[in-house]
């Protein structure tokens, strides 16, 4: 007797009318007209769309959801959001850090968002966040996969400190090293920091991820240094470069010559669309810069590129709301990316692109991974972005976390029908 069996679902890769049969917590078999295995528990998708869980591969959990403290960000600018950041940081309680994270948290589920790589500023000698955050991981483990990267925010050269401060967040707990060099005073130190935080992570057998490079300069190109301290230290797959927006400035002579070699490292990427297009080109007039890295020529290059949040009602960003489908329908138009292959390519760069940089295990809706994932209302990746899809049951472990009910408006024209149906397959 299964304990779970979910019947004529959509796949994100196309196939149709299966059926996903759980055991214990895992996904025992999924195959094609799979419908009428005993079990204790029987989810008629109805054709819908089933995907493994939403995975948000970039975010700053400690500063969620603390919009207007202490103040606004007039400027809107990114250099205005950490000099406010820096004001806020010493006015930050350990209890109201934690309070706002699990609320986040419960957002987060409820869109059917599972896992999350959050960056920790440990430029703070009292590590509040860091200890907050380990005790949201803590408390959300059996629903939510919260993996923590140590973030001198404050330059970890730059910073007096940082440094130590970094080393004892990983001695915490913390899972990732992270950096800023183009937060560092000169391109030498930026340099020098990524070689000092790669060779930590090697040490300690640590993954690396890296703000990097964001900035509209093009001679910001500390992925360049990135990427050879990652061959150099044999991190191949194990490095990620996060926001890389001066690519998009760059010259595309160095760009050829900067693909290959971060292919060579296997280096992957987050793009974080909101942010990136809100953030960056606020110096140009007309015609102003996009702002984000080049999303499908790094994809063509054989790169892992997932997209992150980043910000959700923080100092930098006052919207957001845990829907990394509304994450992936702004990448979609900032990279021009429209054809279908390419919409769900950014459908994938929310969930299974994010799950490899993180390295998730057991991901995915394959026999023997963990049996998590989400009912949308929808019938395919391309119409889930579009519709911003309703999250009809999230699913972890096989156990029901999330409901939604089924967005519909009912109509009250005449010689029209009661209700809008926004699906084309089912107008067809």
């Amino acid at each position: 007797m299964l304990d779970l069996l979910v019947k004529d679902a959509t796949l994100p890769d196309g196939r149709r009318d299966v059926g996903i049969a759980v055991s214990a917590g895992r996904i025992v078999e999924v195959r094609e007209g799979l419908r009428d295995a005993p079990a204790h528990e029987v989810v008629d998708a109805a054709g819908g769309l089933v995907s493994p869980p939403f995975v948000d591969a970039h975010f700053h959990m400690d500063a969620t959801l603390s919009y207007g403290l202490p103040r606004v960000n007039a400027s809107g600018t990114l250099l205005e959001g950490i000099a406010l950041w820096g004001e806020l940081k010493p006015l930050l309680t350990q209890e109201a850090l934690v309070e706002r994270a699990l609320a986040y948290c419960d957002w987060a589920v409820a869109k059917g968002l599972l896992a999350i790589r959050s960056h920790v500023d440990v430029c703070d000698h009292r590590l509040l966040a860091v200890q907050a955050l380990l005790e949201v991981k803590r408390r959300v483990a059996p629903y939510l996969d919260l993996q923590l990267v140590a973030f001198p925010q404050d330059g970890a050269l730059r910073s007096p400190g940082a440094l130590a401060n970094l080393e004892r967040a990983l001695a915490m707990g913390v899972d990732v090293v992270g950096g800023i060099p183009h937060f560092e005073r000169t391109m030498a130190e930026g340099a020098e920091s990524v070689r000092v935080l790669c060779e930590i992570a090697a040490e300690a057998g640590r993954l690396v991820d890296m703000h990097c490079d964001e900035s509209d300069d093009p001679l910001s190109r500390h992925v360049e240094t990135l990427a050879a301290e990652t061959v150099r230290l044999g991190l191949h797959g194990r490095v990620t470069g996060s926001h890389l927006t001066s690519m998009h400035s760059m010259d595309n002579y160095y760009v050829s010559k900067l693909l290959p070699l971060m292919a060579e490292a296997r280096l992957n990427v987050v793009a974080n669309p909101l942010i990136n297009i809100t953030l960056q080109g606020r110096h140009d007039t007309y015609p102003r810069r996009r702002g984000m890295t080049r999303v499908p020529e790094l994809l063509a290059a054989g790169l892992t590129v997932a997209f992150g949040h980043d910000c959700v009602m923080d100092p930098w960003y006052s919207l957001g709301s845990a829907d990394m489908l509304e994450v992936a329908a702004m990448g979609l138009h900032v990279a021009q990316m429209t054809s279908q292959a390419a919409m769900r390519q950014c459908f994938d760069a929310v969930t299974a692109a994010p799950a490899r940089v993180l390295q998730l295990e057991g991901y995915g809706l394959e026999a023997g991974c963990h049996a998590d994932f989400v009912l949308l209302q929808a019938r395919d990746p391309v119409e889930a972005i579009r519709l911003r899809a309703t999250r009809l049951a999230v699913y972890r472990r096989g156990r029901r976390i999330a409901t939604t009910p089924a967005a519909q408006a009912a109509l009250a024209l005449p010689g029209r029908p009661a209700a809008v149906d926004f699906s084309l397959e089912r107008r067809a």
